[in-house]
């Protein structure tokens, strides 16, 4: 007897996931696979996309139809997403020209960034396009493939991102979703839901960016080719897909105003629907959301996860060691050591701007700060002072959606930080805001199921989530300890602002 599944895949910073779901959001298979980020320059950060974004769905695909009693006729949609937004320049059979580079943790473009401001000025960028120009944006990332590899830039037929790039290898069409479109500064107009062909001159063509679709709809099938190669059954009904915060927010729930999704993944990002299409600022992103007449306010700090990974590698050898000999995880151990710490680390403040920063601050040379250290500081002290920086950095987006008069009525997490409950008590804590962890923290991949169960009629609309993500369980923040740390808040706002100069002058010497 056939089954209804639906197949979402999710191509991340350093690993990709795929699920397979049944229509009552059951996920019936699971696939992890691992893969590397490439820092071939200081300031620079890519991926292979053949090996690792087409490489990861083929690998995916495989595994979830090697399930037992699964056919790949049972499959009935599929919905891609990746990290993003990306810029990779490919050629009229959608081969990469080069290594594809990635979202604002590669900070290469901060040239083009200044040439673009001075060209068109700054403020009519953000009222353009609802943005501000930043390590984001990808529109000076193209304009620096222009300036620096003239080669490449003169065979690329498209520049597209992770999701448009596996989905054009799938069904042959080069298509983009509007939240993704949206993140592709300063090309994309909000407010006619297009490209803005003055914005593309002098940096490409129109006609070398995707179509523009929703994320919920059908685009194109398996084609023939793809069959073969992925497993997956000719003909399969694909979507547009979109970019992994879009996702991850819909998988644990984030579809109504006022609702807010941080993903803690290798950086944190942050999703805030709103039904207020005037709500922007200079220092967050705005674009539609998934699905029409949706907006939603983004934002997004450089490091976390991959903060949390280098202070392991770096500081916790021995943890890693006992962790290959069969002892407990690494990052357990760490977590537990900072929870026996008392809050404020006793007076150490991390600035966690090791790959710069980018909201609020949009400041690609912001330089990673531990400040206030003394010879009776441990390396939990530090650890958990590293946990409260992005603590820090939360609330003060929370901050400024208050101040734009969009507050969060609550935070809906997601991602691997959500298994450190010292770590989410801490994010509750600082901001003062309660966060929602639902029972189903799959990801992206699993908003992606149910973004093709919409988009092929099998699931009755986005808000079918809330009953696939029954039982949810919460993490209030303790008011004392929310004013406990109002001081330690301000001064860590302050720290920056205190040492920028510095922190510039700094990277010019090694840069």
């Amino acid at each position: 007897m056939s089954k209804s599944l639906l197949m979402g895949v999710d191509i991340g910073t350093y690993e990709s996931k795929g699920v397979l779901v049944s229509l009552d959001g059951k996920v019936i298979a699971s696939a992890v696979q691992p893969h590397k980020m490439l820092f071939p320059k200081a300031g620079w950060a890519e991926h292979d996309p053949e090996l690792t974004w087409w490489g990861d769905f083929l690998a995916i695909s495989k595994k979830l139809l090697s399930t037992p009693d699964v056919k790949n006729s049972d499959i009935k949609g599929i919905s891609v997403s990746a990290i993003g937004p990306d810029v990779l320049p490919i050629d009229e059979n959608f081969m990469p020209l080069r290594m594809g580079i990635l979202y604002g943790v590669d900070t290469r473009a901060v040239e083009e960034i200044r040439e673009l401001n001075e060209k068109h000025g700054s403020k009519n960028i953000f009222q353009a396009t609802g943005n501000a120009l930043s390590s984001q944006s990808t529109g000076p990332k193209v304009l620096w493939i222009k300036k620096n590899e003239p080669e490449i830039y003169s065979k690329a037929r498209w520049f597209v991102d992770a999701t448009t790039f596996i989905v054009a290898r799938l069904t042959n069409k080069v298509v983009v979703d509007h939240y993704s479109a949206g993140a592709q500064v300063p090309f994309y107009d909000p407010i006619s839901k297009s490209w803005n062909p003055l914005m593309c001159e002098g940096i490409l063509d129109v006609s070398q960016l995707p179509e523009i679709h929703w994320s919920d709809e059908v685009i194109g099938e398996i084609s023939l080719k793809a069959a073969e190669q992925t497993g997956l059954f000719p003909g399969t009904p694909v979507l547009t897909g979109t970019i992994d915060a879009g996702a991850e927010a819909l998988s644990v729930g984030v579809t109504k105003p006022g609702e807010m999704m941080l993903m803690y993944g290798s950086t944190i990002y942050i999703v805030q629907v709103t039904d207020n299409e005037d709500a922007r600022d200079e220092r967050l992103w705005a674009s539609p959301y998934l699905f029409k007449g949706t907006w939603c306010l983004q934002a997004g700090m450089a490091t976390s996860g991959a903060l949390t990974r280098w202070f392991k590698d770096q500081f916790a050898i021995d943890l890693i060691l006992a962790e290959e000999d069969g002892g407990a995880l690494a990052y357990k151990v760490l977590a537990e050591s900072a929870a026996g710490v008392e809050p404020g680390s006793e007076g150490i403040i991390v600035l966690p701007y090791f790959s710069g920063e980018r909201t609020p601050l949009n400041d690609p040379l912001a330089k990673g700060t531990i400040f206030g250290l003394n010879l009776t500081h441990t390396r939990a002290h530090i650890y958990r002072a590293v946990l409260e920086g992005m603590g820090y950095g939360v609330k003060q987006h929370v901050d400024l959606f208050k101040e734009m008069n969009v507050t969060p009525s609550i935070i809906k997490s997601v991602g691997g930080g959500t298994k450190n409950p010292a770590w989410l008590q801490i994010i509750s804590n600082i901001s003062g805001v309660p966060q929602e962890i639902a029972p189903i923290t799959v990801g992206a991949s699993y908003g992606n199921a149910l973004l093709a169960g919409i988009g092929v009629g099998l699931v009755s609309g986005p808000e079918a989530i809330r009953e696939w993500q029954e039982g949810s369980r919460m993490v209030t923040p303790d008011p004392k300890l929310t004013e406990f740390y109002l001081p330690l808040s301000k001064i860590y706002n302050e720290l920056y602002y205190a040492t920028k100069d510095l922190m510039h002058r700094l990277h010019k010497l090694f840069n």
